[in-house]
Formats: C-alpha cells, structure tokens, sequence
C-alpha cells in the first residue's frame, strides 16, 4: 500500500516536497490556507494571488544555482515551463567583473552556477501548476490546519495525520508522513510542545528590515549594461540589492538595521524609497524614469532571524513520521537568497530518507543528520555575518568611533584582498561563486592553498596597481550623513 504524506503549506518548500516525493510510489496531499493560484499569466499572479500564508511572496528573491541545477537536472519539463512564462537563466559568464569577460575559458561546473531570474509569483506559479500533474499529487486549498494527530509511541510521540478546517467544519485527515511545510510562522512547535515535546531552537537576529519595491522596464528600453557600478552593497547604514526578475520585471530591496529609526521609519513611503535609489548610483541606472515605471507599493517586512530547529533529544528523535522542511525547521536572512534553495534541496533530503527505509526511527535521524550536513554551514556563516553587520550599523552611528587592529585588517582583507581578487581572478571568483551558489561549502572555499595563496597576492599588490587595472567597483553610495541631509532626516 502507497505511504499517504500530507504536507502542510504549499508554498516553495511544499512544493519542493511534491516534486521530491513524485515518483509514483506515495500519494501526496498538500493543504494550504490560501486559495489557488489565478487561471491566468504570470502578471495575473504577481497582481492578484492572495498569499497570506507567504508574507515574503512579494519581495525580492533570487534563486541560486543549487535550486536551478536541481531543476534543470531533475525537472527539466518545469525548466522549460518557466522559460515559456518569462522567466531566464543568468549563467556564470553574464556575471563575470569587467577585468574577467575576456579571460573566461568555460570549465566543468560553471553550468551549476547560474540564477533564474523570476519574481516569487512565477515561479510559484509555475511550480504549482507542473506539480498539480504529477503522479500521487493533490491539493486542498482554502483550508486551515488547526492542529496534529498525535499518539504516544514509547519515548516518541507518533503523528498520525492533522485537522483540516474547510468551509467551517474541522475534520481529521490521516497520513502514514506529516509535513511541516508552514513557513516561518509554523503553528506546529506550540502544537508539539503541548504534547510534551521539547523543540529545540536557536536563534540569532538578521538585525535589519527589509524593504521591496518591484518595477518594469518601459516598452523599448534595455536593462543597464553591467558594468562597474555595483547593484548590491552595503553601507553600514543601508543595503541595497537590484533583483532581476521575469518579463521585463525588476525589484530593489534595501534593508535598513533596526537601529535606524528614522530611516525605516520613511523608506517605506515610495517616494523616500525611489529618492534613495536615485543616490545610489547602481540602483539609479535602473529606476531611471526614462527606463523604467513602479509596478508596486513597498512591501515591508520584519521580525528577521535565523532559527535553528530540531525534534532530537540527546540524538534520538521525540517526534516520529513527521518532518519540518523549509523555514519550518531552518531560516536565515533573506537578503542573500538562499531560503528558496534551502527549502527545495530540505525536500529532496526528505526524499531520500523516506526511499532509504521504512523505520521511522531510523528516518528520524538520517533526516536530522542529512539537514545538517547540507545546510547548517550557511546557517553558521549566516549568522556570524548578521552579527558583525549589526556591529558595524552601530559603529556608522558613533562618529567617535576607531576601529582597532583586527577590525582593520578584517575590512582590509575584505575590501583590498577578496574583493579585488574574486574580480581579477577566474579560480578566485568560480571558488566565491561555487560557495555564494549553495554548492560549496560557504566558508571552506577561501581555506584552499591555491585560493587563498592567491587572495593574499592581491593583498600584497599595491593599491594603485589594483586601482589602475580596475578591481575597485566605484563607491557604492553617499555616506550616511549625507543621505540623511538629503533625505531631511536628523542625523
């Protein structure tokens, strides 16, 4: 008899589940509160699809190479599907620095680091629709979860299906495999915990808000030529990141630290958001009113950290047949990208504990054990780095401050060693790719002899030389100061 999974959330780590799970041998049901998608094209979606089990669905997002490896080799019909809709594949030599373009010789790999350009809408869209003719797989939309099935199984506490609300009557629906696939709001660790399960989480503050707003290049203009100019930064006071998206689209996040009252207070109006990219050169060749229109409010969005989860006790599983995917179990910083990408490579790890045993033990521990291999370095590297961001938006306030010893070197072998390396040096900027990409590991990548031992030639070189062969972007943007006095606000 086919295993029954049933998947709570069908938003980009429910669908990761449905594909993972696909292949015949298990019927898959995901639940979802939200209504279906609309009938219609892409734009449909992005103007009209009620999400709001998915508060990021209208942000910025970029999805990286290990997502778009996965499906160009595992589903290439889906790839196909969104290429149709509008969506691209930006491979590795589009991207490549000024210095690079006319050194690049292709190498095995550099296919695995390519970013499809789509807005959450497409390809979510486009996700659902290919999933919905898969083998085994059906969805139950407008209908809340309203809590587990659960009986005590010795130590363990075995999850047995979930109460599904439709149309005002709650009813139970049984499943051999639950599913979280909630999101970052999951209800089920309070559920969980009333069954005496101990959840354990870490936690560690993003420390930033984050801000989108999405526009359309205008019938007859072209993108900005991908120069020099940097359109992704950070000032201390303010990052800034330009999302190429599908059919013509675009969108700019800034992201503001908390501490910044002012500021994030106002850069939610559009007006203060388009006057700050106005000076910030890298956004403004693209929010250029000659180029390109608004196709959006901002969208808003805080209570930013990364969480850890886990169901294991002294390494033996509390909570059997049920696993938590995605943002239900792992979240880090949205800024840089990697929660879509985690949360469809979570599904496929699911995948192969569910094929590699029937024990629920045994599937219990492989899962955690696999989850960790696979994700917890970006959650490390993750976190260390919101943590520094957060002192560094502190120090941009305190116009007394002296960074020490360390603290210069650090921003020197940042500023004048890895950034001019990774934009004069193929082998550096494959090995920082691979790493940005969720392919290698995110830290491991500067510790091999032949990088770094290159890293640490260009911080030898002299600043001229790296000036005058154009390995320094230009500046990002105006200091905090000055973008506050231009934006009227009190320093």
């Amino acid at each position: 008899m086919k295993e029954h999974v049933l998947v709570a959330g069908s938003g980009i780590a429910g669908l990761g589940a449905a594909l993972a799970l696909s292949d015949g041998a298990r019927t898959i049901t995901l639940v979802d509160r939200d209504p279906p998608p609309p009938s219609g094209s892409a734009e449909d979606a992005f103007v009209s699809w009620e999400r709001r089990g998915a508060t990021q669905l209208r942000h910025s997002h970029v999805f990286l190479g290990r997502l778009t490896t996965l499906i160009r080799e595992r589903y290439p019909e889906l790839l196909k599907e969104l290429l149709d809709s509008g969506a691209r594949i930006f491979r590795f030599a589009d991207g490549l620095p000024p210095a690079l373009k006319n050194k690049y010789v292709p190498v095995a790999g550099d296919e695995d680091l390519a970013i499809l350009f789509s807005r959450r809408t497409t390809l979510e869209l486009v996700m659902r629709r290919y999933a919905a003719t898969l083998p085994g797989v059906s969805f139950i939309d407008d209908a809340g979860v309203r809590g587990i099935v659960a009986a005590r199984d010795g130590t363990a506490v075995s999850i047995k299906g979930l109460m599904i609300e439709r149309n005002g009557t709650v009813e139970s629906m049984r499943a051999d495999v639950v599913v979280d696939a909630s999101g970052r709001n999951s209800p089920f660790p309070d559920w969980l915990r009333a069954e005496g399960v101990t959840v354990f989480e870490e936690e560690s503050p993003a420390g930033i808000l984050y801000f989108t707003r999405h526009y359309r290049i205008r019938d007859g203009k072209d993108e900005p030529p991908r120069d020099r100019t940097p359109i992704a930064g950070d000032m201390g006071y303010l990052k800034f990141a330009v999302f190429n998206a599908d059919n013509r689209h675009f969108s700019i996040t800034l992201a503001t630290p908390e501490i910044e009252s002012s500021l994030r207070v106002q850069i939610v109006r559009p007006a203060t958001f388009d006057r700050i990219c106005a000076e910030i050169p890298g956004c403004a060749l693209w929010t250029d009113p000659e180029r390109s229109e608004p196709a959006s409010p901002v969208y808003a969005m805080g209570n930013l950290k990364s969480v850890w989860r886990s169901y294991l006790k002294n390494g033996e599983p509390q909570v059997l047949d049920f696993f938590a995917i995605g943002d239900a179990a792992v979240r880090t910083n949205p800024l840089y990208g990697r929660g879509c990408s985690a949360g469809v490579v979570h599904a496929h790890i699911l995948r192969a504990a569910l094929d590699a045993t029937r024990d629920p033990t045994a599937r219990a521990k492989k899962v955690e054990a696999d989850t960790r291999e696979a994700l917890r370095p970006y959650y490390d590297a993750m976190v260390r780095q919101d943590l520094e961001s957060i002192r560094r938006a502190e120090h941009e306030r305190d116009a007394s401050y002296q960074p020490g010893r360390r603290a210069r070197l650090t921003r020197s072998f940042v500023e004048d060693a890895i950034g001019p390396a990774t934009r004069g040096d193929l082998d550096v900027m494959r090995g920082f790719s691979r790493a940005f990409h969720m392919i290698d590991d995110p830290t491991e990548w500067l510790k091999r002899p032949q990088i770094l031992a290159k890293v640490l030639a260009f911080w030898a070189m002299p600043k001229s030389a790296k000036v005058a062969r154009g390995l320094y972007p230009p500046k990002a943007g105006p200091e905090r100061r000055e973008m506050l006095d231009k934006l009227g606000l009190a320093a």
